[in-house]
């Protein structure tokens, strides 16, 4: 037999109890240390931190969106399937085109990835929306090339896709931009992180 802390409650708060003791907060404004403590609880490394960069509204912006009844728009079911939907002020929808029949052949006429491709129809929705990024970097290329091209603008941008092409720079770009953002730099980040993000803006429940 294991012994181990059986009750979730408790598993709970010591879990962001120790995220805050090991962690290296201090840089954060109040919000966007909520945010952080979650992405990190999320992954379990302390140092994401280290990585982490944000425009200074960010979270402002986005849980004013959500406040608005503004929804979530996302790159991968796993980043919307992680989204906590009692944690939405509004009820507020949470869209994936990923899986749409029309995105396959969108990523065929323009040659590019259907995560990418996808983004195409967001329509309207895009306008004053949070986008949550978790998976696909040329989602978030995209994303910046749409904003560029005269679509409309989101409130904020959480871009943290993962992985070894094109991740780190499409990261970078993001930050360069004049959106609002949250990235995470270099090849960290996922659906569980990005996921993470959204839930912690949404609510300041922790």
């Amino acid at each position: 037999m294991y012994e181990y802390e059986k009750d979730g409650a408790a598993i709970y708060r010591q879990s962001f109890a120790t995220i805050r003791r090991e962690a290296h907060l201090s840089r954060f404004p109040a919000d966007m240390a909520q945010v952080v403590v979650r992405m990190i609880h999320a992954c379990g490394q302390v140092d994401l931190v280290d990585d982490v960069a944000f425009s200074p509204a960010v979270v402002e912006r986005a849980r004013e969106a959500l406040d608005a009844g503004a929804p979530v728009l996302c790159d991968a079911q796993m980043v919307a399937s992680g989204v906590t939907r009692r944690r939405l002020p509004k009820d507020n929808d949470v869209v994936c085109t990923l899986n749409d029949p029309r995105t396959p052949a969108l990523a065929a006429e323009l040659g590019t990835t259907r995560t990418a491709a996808a983004l195409e129809l967001w329509g309207d929705r895009l306008d004053g929306a949070v986008v949550a990024i978790g998976n696909a970097p040329t989602a978030l290329f995209h994303l910046l090339e749409m904003v560029a091209a005269g679509a409309p603008r989101p409130a904020a941008v959480l871009g943290i896709p993962v992985g070894f092409i094109g991740a780190a720079e499409s990261k970078e770009a993001l930050a360069a931009s004049d959106l609002e953002f949250l990235v995470v730099r270099g090849r960290r980040g996922g659906s569980a992180v990005t996921a993470a993000a959204v839930n912690a803006i949404a609510s300041d429940v922790e």
